[in-house]
């Protein structure tokens, strides 16, 4: 899907709904529409114009990045621009990210244009990101990739000894030297006791064996990210990590076998959460089972217990359950899919196995 079709799914919306005007501002929407990647700027979109609204430190990257937009500098502080800009296109009913934009912001605005209508929009363009294009999905399986490689890397780096930060640096540093923009989020390595938190921080705890290790990666590239999770253990595999492991592993390849178009994202939880209750662990499963990832590493759809999002071909999204024991350790494997027309595919290569191959392992 081209920037000029993308733009015209949302002016098609504002039609619909009758407004003047929408005004963008969450970073990764200003870059859907418009390619543009800076820290700071708004685009305003109109029946007949499409503006990109940046300070002087962004007009040269903005105008190589954004040809479709007319490029307009900003000087000073936001709210004060707005009357003229508005006034000079005859704007009235001007739609704005809620979700986005501060009560202080927004009441500046509404100070400074009294005789505008600001409409509240929740999900306009998210929406449209959750299916991705040919040009998205490409970028994405280039992340997910370099992921399924760093974790093939640190495979044969992690050992008994090693603190959890030094193995989150070595991915990190593996990622940025072999093509990836940046990680994806703050990589977690948790080891032993630490697993128990679905968001643990890396420390400078030592791995020991036979204890479970938690490692959630994922790189971005050209955007776009990916997001795995692999749970391994070195040495001798004690019975109770074999038997949580097992659980853990059938829910997810539970999930990934109703995955298809038409399915919410309530039913799909419900499938890997009813495998993890009847093997008694229903209170240790406290997260939803998976999100989308784009331009985000979390967004729409979501797979969760609340989730009405219903599935369709292009989603890309995260099959991840997991089961948490406070004193001992977790137990979460996460796979990157992709909805096809009957089903979907696994995008993720890694394998998923508990104890990693003894060529690789060193130490154990």
């Amino acid at each position: 899907m081209t920037f000029a079709s993308r733009l015209q799914h949302i002016r098609e919306a504002m039609t619909a709904q009758n407004w003047d005007a929408l005004l963008v501002s969450q970073p990764e929407n200003r870059r859907y529409l418009s390619g543009f990647t800076g820290s700071a700027g708004h685009l305003l979109i109109t029946p007949e114009h499409a503006l990109l609204l940046t300070d002087f430190r962004y007009i040269e990257q903005a105008g190589r990045q954004s040809p479709d937009f007319e490029i307009v500098q900003v000087n000073g502080e936001f709210h004060s621009y707005l009357p003229g800009l508005l006034a000079d296109h005859a704007l009235r009913a001007v739609a704005f990210e809620s979700a986005h934009v501060t009560v202080a912001e927004f009441e500046k605005w509404r100070a400074a244009t009294p005789e505008v209508s600001w409409v509240a929009t929740e999900r306009v363009i998210e929406d449209l990101r959750m299916v991705k294009d040919e040009d998205e999905l490409a970028a994405i399986r280039r992340a997910v990739a370099l992921t399924d490689e760093a974790f093939a890397h640190i495979a044969s780096f992690i050992r008994p000894g090693v603190t959890e930060r030094e193995v989150t640096w070595e991915i990190e540093r593996y990622m940025r030297t072999h093509g990836a923009d940046k990680v994806a989020f703050e990589l977690i390595v948790a080891a032993g006791p630490n697993g128990a938190m679905p968001h643990a921080t890396a420390s400078q705890r030592a791995i020991r064996p036979s204890e479970p290790v938690v490692i959630d990666i994922g790189a971005a590239i050209s955007g776009y990210h990916s997001d795995m999770t692999r749970t391994v253990s070195l040495g001798r595999i004690p019975r109770q990590l074999t038997q949580v492991y097992e659980v853990v592993l059938q829910a997810q390849q539970a999930a990934e076998a109703a995955l298809k178009p038409g399915v919410t994202g309530r039913e799909a939880d419900q499938v890997a959460r009813e495998v993890i209750a009847a093997a008694g662990f229903g209170p240790h499963f406290g997260h939803s089972l998976g999100h989308g990832v784009g331009l985000a590493v979390h967004e729409g759809p979501r797979l969760s217990r609340l989730s009405d999002d219903v599935l369709q071909p292009g989603m890309v999204v995260t099959v991840e359950p997991g089961v948490y024991l406070p004193g001992w350790g977790g137990v979460r494997i996460e796979d990157l899919v992709v909805i096809t027309a009957d089903g979907c595919e696994v995008l993720t290569q890694s394998p998923r196995d508990l104890r990693l191959p003894k060529r690789m392992e060193r130490g154990a």
